[in-house]
């Protein structure tokens, strides 16, 4: 299996955990270990989906090269993020998207700098 095959098979399998987690907070059914340690488990969540989004689309940019997962994946937590205004068992919380902000943040620089160091 080549390396983007199995960053593409990771990806899937983390896009099904992340949704299985947003779900979860939807319903207000969240383990402790996410609930206690909110901010932490922002920035881990979201850093691990930065970092294998980032492998799995081979660091593909966007127009004048913004790099295309992360900034796909900054405005779906921000409209996430704001959904949560309307949902009875979450709130909005600027704490929660700065934490997020930092993850990605994390996510991208450390899958650009696996990348600039994987042989061409």
């Amino acid at each position: 299996m080549s390396a983007q095959r199995r960053w593409k098979l990771i990806g899937l399998m983390y896009l099904a955990v992340f949704s299985l987690i947003l779900v979860l907070a939807y319903q207000g059914s969240l383990p402790p270990i996410l609930t206690q340690n909110d901010k932490l488990a922002h920035v881990v969540l979201y850093g691990i989906a930065t970092f294998v989004g980032h492998q799995a689309f081979q660091g593909r940019s966007l127009y004048r090269g913004i790099p295309g997962f992360p900034a796909v994946f900054t405005i779906f937590t921000i409209l996430e993020e704001s959904a949560q205004a309307w949902s009875p068992n979450r709130t909005f919380d600027v704490g929660d998207l700065i934490a997020s902000f930092i993850g990605i943040g994390i996510g991208y620089w450390s899958a650009r700098s696996v990348m600039n160091k994987s042989p061409k």
